[in-house]
């Protein structure tokens, strides 16, 4: 990732952690939340790659997992190490560096890991296979990580109600039928956007295996206007859209359509041979 990258999350470290507060991004929240209690083994070691400001390091420490943070900002780091500090926990370690450089990290040393954010931020191809080889490097066989990408597919949807104004660009509108990189002046930095069939191929190609994956917003994606609206004047019905889009995340009417797509993947264990497709 690049000095670009590295100075917007240093700018935004405090907004971060704050991200995942408001009502829409709560559901993403619970979707990946829902994707770990699910898949995750019961106990463990769990990498944290791109871990920001320690939101989900901290809900991995309260399930009792061990975790480390790898993370590129230094200022989202000395925050997640305050708030983890202010929870009671401890982390095992805090880790300053680029995703694309997670050789210094022992192999086969964690039973679990999380790639939240590096992958729709690298733009070149090799490096995020580089990214996803190391992840299966790092995992002990048989372990399990959850990666996500941005969606373009879901991008579009939200688009129509967000930022519909860009549409009238007809080319920027057919864009989001495929992969695209925006630099920082198209994007809110330099940025990868993929699409699920592409997404697949690529983790296939860096020898993990499928195991599931999901559309982080569920069949909510797209609406934030309503979300937010049904938060504030109907807290029964928002909390029970939260619980159902969070468990139906897999659903595959809904998964191909959200802004951010999950994968769960695993490293196959030793002498096991590849799933065949069907």
């Amino acid at each position: 990732m690049s000095e670009h990258v590295k100075a917007y999350y240093d700018e935004q470290a405090e907004r971060e952690w704050d991200r995942l507060n408001n009502p829409y991004n709560a559901v993403e929240m619970a979707s990946t939340l829902w994707l770990i209690d699910s898949y995750f083994p019961q106990e463990g070691s769990v990498c944290d790659i791109g871990s920001g400001p320690g939101r989900y390091a901290l809900e991995l420490l309260r399930r009792g997992y061990d975790v480390t943070l790898f993370e590129l900002s230094e200022k989202e780091l000395d925050i997640a190490r305050a708030k983890i500090g202010e929870a009671g926990y401890e982390a095992d370690a805090y880790i300053c560096e680029n995703a694309v450089r997670m050789h210094t990290l022992e192999e086969r040393r964690y039973d679990a890991a999380l790639v939240m954010g590096p992958l729709y931020h690298l733009i070149d191809r090799e490096q995020r296979l580089e990214v996803l080889r190391q992840t299966a490097r790092i995992l002990k066989p048989g372990g399990t990580a959850v990666l996500s990408y941005i969606n373009s597919w879901g991008t579009l949807k939200a688009g129509v109600s967000e930022f519909s104004e860009t549409f009238r660009d007809r080319d920027h509108l057919y864009a989001y039928f495929d992969e695209q990189s925006l630099d920082t002046e198209r994007g809110f930095t330099e940025c990868y956007f993929t699409t699920p069939p592409r997404a697949l191929r690529e983790i296939e190609e860096a020898g993990l295996e499928l195991v599931t994956y999901a559309g982080a917003e569920g069949f909510l994606a797209g609406l934030r206007r309503e979300v937010y609206r049904l938060y504030e004047e109907d807290r029964p019905a928002y909390d029970n859209l939260l619980r159902a889009a969070s468990e139906t995340c897999e659903a595959p009417q809904y998964r191909d359509a959200t802004e951010h797509l999950h994968l769960v993947v695993r490293r196959r264990g030793e002498g096991e041979k590849p799933v065949e497709s069907q």
